[in-house]
């Protein structure tokens, strides 16, 4: 008999949206899938033009990125959020997000030293998933309860979402700097996923980032950002991490021996797009129409938001389980996210995207208001 082998993993959540989408499908005018949150609209020219220029990439990429796209990574820091990071140290780039988001409970070696991963209650779900593949506890735990005197002990890496997904809330400074000294106090790594830091609906600026709140010394700290939904780049899983040099330095050799290496390619389109910031104030003016049509739809349909204060989702609950909700927008021929993905917390929201052509999202607005 063959060993019981492989994680078993449970199925992906998404998959269990197909009777909905099956629904949705038969309104006459066709879907508008606000459901997950990909980008639709064109990978910025700059950027293509850079990825095109760069295709000779005979040789092996640098697990570290070359000194180009550091400087780049640090540059972006010290544009969008006035904060200097060592590119010669405390930067690094990842494929997509994601991965970085799932592997890091592992790369860290939190099974050998027997601690957990703590992440939002509402939150995205790889933070847990990162933590069963490494065959480690998940907990539970809003920067607010940390701030009010939650314990953290037994864990090793505490996940911060800001601006959060699927909320759209956005943790202030003093909130920040807080959960950072408390956490050093634990020994704690603290991770702030920072991917939507950009598409701030309440300022002009940017979303506060964690390393804006630590005075230089990044002991401990790693920001963890994505470039697919300022940039469109979703399909080129461009991202980094910034911080801790003495961590960034340990998870560069363990990325080196497992092979973990941004394209050659990609980093050169990375460098493009970190340098370029109009396509950025460009995309998410976008966003913003998009949002400024569907919002007042939604709550015209009886729907409250919460929170949505930067980031591409409208997080909405009409009070009721969010299944049913999912089921009444199945029937205007829209998709939307459920809560229940999220966490028990997120049952009775659904999170919608702003992820849909202008049409689309016209045309949705157009059937909650009917």
């Amino acid at each position: 008999m063959a060993a019981d082998l492989g994680l078993h993993l449970p199925d992906y959540p998404w998959d269990k949206l197909a009777e909905f989408r099956a629904r949705a499908a038969e309104h006459p005018g066709g879907v508008c899938d606000l459901s997950i949150g990909t980008p639709v609209d064109p990978t910025p020219q700059v950027i293509q033009d850079a990825l095109a220029a760069a295709g000779d990439a005979h040789g092996y990429p640098t697990t570290a990125g070359t000194d180009e796209l550091r400087a780049a990574i640090a540059g972006w820091y010290r544009t969008w959020h006035a904060v200097s990071v060592d590119p010669s140290a405390e930067v690094l780039p990842t494929i997509g997000s994601k991965e970085f988001v799932a592997w890091l409970p592992t790369l860290l070696g939190l099974r050998q030293a027997g601690l957990s991963v703590a992440c939002p209650h509402a939150a995205y779900p790889t933070y847990e998933m990162g933590a069963t593949i490494a065959g480690v506890e998940c907990v539970r735990l809003d920067a607010e309860e940390i701030v009010a005197g939650a314990s953290l002990e037994g864990i090793g890496l505490l996940w911060l979402n800001t601006p959060g997904n699927p909320t759209g809330a956005v943790l202030d400074a003093d909130t920040l700097a807080e959960v950072v000294r408390l956490a050093r106090a634990a020994g704690v790594v603290v991770a702030s996923d920072e991917c939507y830091g950009l598409l701030n609906w309440v300022s002009d600026d940017a979303a506060p980032s964690i390393l804006s709140v630590t005075e230089g010394d990044h002991s401990g700290v790693l920001s963890v950002y994505s470039m697919s939904k300022q940039s469109n780049l979703a399909g080129y899983r461009a991202a980094f991490v910034a911080g801790d040099a003495a961590l960034i330095d340990d998870l560069t050799r363990t990325r080196k021996h497992a092979g973990m290496i941004v394209p050659a390619p990609i980093q050169a389109a990375m460098i493009a797009g970190l340098n370029d910031t109009a396509h950025v104030l460009e995309q998410k003016e976008r966003y913003r129409l998009r949002r400024n049509r569907l919002r007042p739809a939604l709550e015209s349909c009886g729907f409250r938001i919460d929170h949505s204060d930067a980031g591409l989702y409208l997080w909405a609950t009409a009070g009721v389980d969010c299944w049913e909700s999912i089921g009444a927008l199945a029937d205007l021929g829209i998709i939307a996210g459920p809560g229940a993905f999220y966490g028990e917390a997120a049952a009775r929201h659904v999170r919608v995207a702003l992820t849909a052509t202008d049409e689309r999202i016209a045309t949705a607005a157009d059937r909650l208001l009917a």
